[in-house]
């Protein structure tokens, strides 16, 4: 469990504690539901779940998990973006292409040039999928939002 455990202040009393745990970690809800699903989130040395209402005095410890680290490489593969700003794009993805790494499609995928194209993609999908809010299969063409931080992912 992490080092520093949270001592919950009685004006934190009642709150939910994948709430809490968003206000004194630099972590989302989203990024948090699988230290939940792992039972990587312990209260009084006991696993709870995301909706636990946090007591007095609850010593909160957690654990985050380390992400495998995975070689994607950025490449430069032609991609129809249709729309651009500061937060997100949407790219017109064609049929036939990936649109992340997996068992047999590690490059040449829509991550690969999207990872090219962005400085930085939203984290909370992993290394694996940065950025992708959703996906569509290989052989169907159509628009894909992808988001470039975090807070646009989760809006």
């Amino acid at each position: 469990m992490n080092q520093s455990p949270y001592i919950v202040q009685e004006t934190e009393q009642g709150n939910r504690i994948d709430k809490l745990l968003t206000t004194i970690t630099e972590y989302s809800r989203s990024q948090m539901k699988t230290w939940f699903d792992k039972n990587l989130v312990q209260v009084n040395g006991t696993a709870v779940k995301p909706n636990y209402k946090c007591q007095n005095e609850d010593r909160i410890e957690w654990e985050v998990p380390v992400v495998e680290a995975l070689d994607i490489v950025a490449k430069n593969i032609p991609i129809d973006i249709v729309y651009e700003d500061k937060d997100i794009l949407v790219v017109n993805k064609e049929s036939g292409m990936v649109v992340h790494p997996s068992a047999g499609h590690y490059d040449d995928t829509l991550v690969n040039a999207l990872l090219y194209h962005c400085d930085d993609l939203s984290g909370i999908n992993g290394v694996k999928r940065p950025g992708i809010v959703h996906r569509i299969d290989k052989d169907t063409s159509g628009l894909l939002v992808v988001a470039k931080n975090d807070l646009a992912h989760e809006g």
